[in-house]
């Protein structure tokens, strides 16, 4: 099957996209670190937006296979060395994106969801330009700029406090009477730099010979961030305030009232700023604003709509690192035509071929785009994975004419094709039926839409695959050995890496080979040598939900090696509960194997009541499996967010004689970190197992899961003797009865408020 990247986000299969994750998260901290802390993107804004989308849509679909280290939870870019370090008192977060009306529509109904408000009680919002700029908080204590800080990562930013008191919009003391002035007051906002005043600095620049900025954003990162503070303070830089992060005391009841409090203790708000009622005002004000953007006299690439609120949004919360209670609608990205010259096949770290379009180079909203994401056998030949026609049916042939699309995949899509530019001669393509890196059979599993590699771990291209993923940013991260280096080394013949363990036997086996030592090749020295090898060694030491991620096993995202290594604690707990589960794991095989052909069978000749007999027969076949085995079965699946196909696969993979020992020869060099749970301190409920069941009346069940987990307790899915409290609505049914059994307190939904002291 061709790779992931190229593949549609609905046409993926769930080992599709955990690889393309994987590849998605390191292609989003590149490109931030290149724009936050580099000042030097490499990529556009509106080709940033599609990996982000990209990789917000797999996530969506795919909920278990999200990573610990994804860039929906990432914020900016580690801080620089070069500044010192500030953590901010409360995290400087991004925001979720929109890209079409439809989306803002969802997101008003996900609000009402989330608030059981019904569709016609009054829910308003403010719309906001979205400033293209660098972020910046301002912390005044009693009235008095004490410290001013870059976003960072949203935990830790860069103190530039000497710098920003050069900026004319930033006041060094707040307007006021001292005794009205908050004691403590963290302004949000956005430095940025207007055209006039970029082009002038520009002009400045090249008349001495200096370096010349890209556009007004990369000026004005580059110019708050300079060590020299006279530096700073001779480039036109503005700010917009908009948000606020620790306060004393409430600044008002509303977005728009507290942005109005703002302006009156003597920051510059936007005047654009506009209090609007549903998504019907809100696309009105975003057709307003796009309509005056080339007259703002500075960028802006979207409109940012707000919960007014603010006690709203306080109940609506955060996500990992996005308020639910914002959105930001961004500006369409851009097509453009070009000739495709060539398909091209790469084969994936689990074996799916992946179709690229090698495309004549074109520019595409700023950026010089030569590849193209094909998605797979089948949209090349022009349907769907059901069969239906796309694109009126027509096919993509070598030479055609293509309209390229840049608007939510990392490598750019093919929309259309233009037939009436197509090249005399133009053959269909053929869709290879081989491996084209091991010549092994590519065979396509029913209802799959990916053809995979049969070879296995005798195919190089997945080998290489899987050792990519095992140094990602969210596996082990080791500094100097990304995917280049692995590509180097896997195919070296005196020091190679062709499994994890070999990773960290490196340097012993380098001090032990007598010719051609690392630091004497092509591109290395001894400095850049000795660098890895100490890299290496830091990583000797990982946390349990890395390890477990860094595996690559097929399903098993971040989130879910999250969720095992908070289950299980240790690598030791984790590994006998998957032994101990095997057989029944294999029942579990077995029963659904024989379940599938008889509700084939039964779609067919009614014999749906054989279903049930079935999955018991096989269940109560002898020998039963051991307590411990169904036990260790159960409370696998039990975990919430881990389902049965995920369970198989991990301990598949586990019992996979050459696996489990390649797993072994690297855990052997490891020492793996427990995993520990933070303590909510004084919560009533921090460290328990929660599950809801029945409907609730007070608040939704996501409103209720992100208290409880707010709380410090872990919400699972099920009931198990592991339960402390399960909260019951009415209507609740078989998990209550099963927490009668197992003798788990049960409680209403007033109680559990009053609880958590929101009665």
């Amino acid at each position: 099957m061709r790779p992931a990247e190229d593949i549609a986000v609905e046409e993926l299969t769930e080992d599709q996209a955990r690889a393309e994750l994987a590849r998605l998260t390191e292609a989003i901290a590149r490109a931030n670190r290149a724009y936050h802390a580099e000042d030097a993107p490499e990529i556009s804004d509106a080709a940033y937006d599609m990996l982000k989308r990209r990789n917000a849509a797999i996530e969506a679909r795919f909920p278990a296979l999200k990573r610990a280290d994804s860039p929906s939870d990432q914020i900016g870019a580690e801080p620089s060395e070069t500044f010192a370090k500030v953590r901010h008192a409360v995290r400087m977060l991004s925001l979720a994106n929109a890209f079409d009306d439809a989306e803002v529509a969802d997101f008003d109904a996900r609000i009402r969801s989330f608030l059981n408000l019904p569709a016609d009680a009054p829910l308003a919002y403010t719309a906001e330009p979205k400033i293209d700029g660098l972020s910046l908080s301002l912390r005044y204590e009693r009235g008095i700029l004490a410290l001013a800080a870059t976003r960072g990562d949203g935990e830790t930013g860069e103190n530039v406090t000497e710098n920003a008191r050069t900026i004319a919009d930033i006041p060094q003391r707040l307007t006021g009477a001292p005794n009205t002035l908050p004691d403590i007051l963290e302004v949000r906002g956005e430095v940025y730099m207007s055209h006039a005043d970029f082009a002038a600095l520009n002009d400045r620049q090249a008349a001495a010979g200096a370096k010349t900025f890209a556009n007004p954003r990369n000026a004005a990162a580059g110019s708050l961030r300079q060590l020299d503070a006279a530096i700073t303070a001779a480039r036109p830089l503005r700010f917009f305030a908009y948000a606020w992060g620790e306060v004393s005391a409430p600044l008002a009841d509303t977005q728009i009232g507290a942005v109005a409090r703002l302006a009156g203790l003597g920051f510059s708000t936007n005047p654009l700023t506009t209090l609007c009622d549903g998504p019907d005002e809100m696309l009105e004000i975003y057709a307003k604003i796009e309509a005056q953007r080339a007259e703002l006299g500075y960028d802006i690439d979207g409109v940012v709509y707000k919960v007014n609120d603010l006690g709203l949004q306080a109940r609506l919360g955060f996500r990992a690192s996005t308020p639910r209670w914002a959105i930001a609608h961004k500006f369409p990205a851009e097509l453009a035509w070009t000739r495709l010259e060539k398909i091209e096949i790469q084969v994936g770290r689990t074996g799916a071929l992946s179709p690229v379009a090698r495309l004549h180079p074109v520019t595409v909203g700023g950026v010089v785009v030569s590849n193209a994401t094909l998605h797979n056998e089948d949209y090349i030949a022009g349907r769907d994975s059901k069969g239906a026609e796309i694109r009126g049916g027509k096919d993509i042939r070598v030479g055609d004419w293509v309209q390229v699309y840049r608007a939510g995949d990392v490598i750019p899509k093919v929309a259309d094709v233009d037939l009436s530019r197509r090249p005399v001669g133009a053959q269909p393509y053929e869709f290879p039926t081989k491996c084209p890196e091991c010549g092994s059979d590519a065979i396509r599993e029913e209802g799959d839409s990916a053809r995979r590699c049969s070879g296995g771990l005798i195919c190089p291209a997945q080998a290489v695959e899987k050792l990519k993923h095992f140094v990602s940013r969210a596996a082990f991260d080791i500094e100097g050995l990304g995917a280049k280096q692995i590509e180097m080394f896997f195919h070296d013949d005196l020091l190679p890496i062709r499994e994890p363990a070999d990773i960290f036997t490196l340097e012993a086996r380098d001090a032990a080979a007598p010719l051609q030592k690392l630091k004497n090749r092509d591109g290395w020295g001894e400095t850049s040598a000795t660098n890895l090898f100490r890299a290496i060694d830091e990583k000797r030491r990982i946390p349990l939900n890395r390890l477990i991620f860094a595996l690559g096993i097929r399903h098993v995202g971040e989130v879910a090696a999250q969720d095992l290594a908070l289950h299980y604690g240790t690598w030791t707990s984790l590994t006998a509960a998957i032994d101990a589960a095997r057989p029944a794991e294999q029942r579990h095989e077995q029963a659904e194997a024989a379940l599938l052909a008889e509700r084939q069978a039964a779609q067919h000749e009614g014999r749906r009541a054989r279903i049930t007999e079935t999955r018991n027969a096989v269940w109560q076949a002898d020998p039963p499996p051991p307590a411990a085995a169904v036990e260790a079965w159960d409370d696998l699946i039990g975990i919430d967010g881990i389902g049965a196909t995920l369970a198989v696969s991990l301990i598949s993979a586990f019992h996979q004689k050459a696996e489990r020992a390649s797993i072994d020869r690297l855990v052997a060099h490891l020492q793996i970190e427990k995993a520990t749970r933070p303590v909510n301190q004084g919560s009533p409920v921090a460290g328990k197992t929660v599950v809801f069941t029945g409907s609730l009346e007070k608040m939704t069940r996501a409103e209720a899961k992100a208290r409880a987990e707010a709380l410090g307790a872990k919400v699972a899915g099920s009931v198990s003797a592991r339960t402390d409290l399960l909260i019951a609505g009415p209507g609740a049914g078989s998990k209550a009865k099963k927490a009668a059994e197992l003798g788990v307190e049960t409680i209403d939904e007033d109680a559990w408020l009053a609880l958590i002291g929101d009665g």
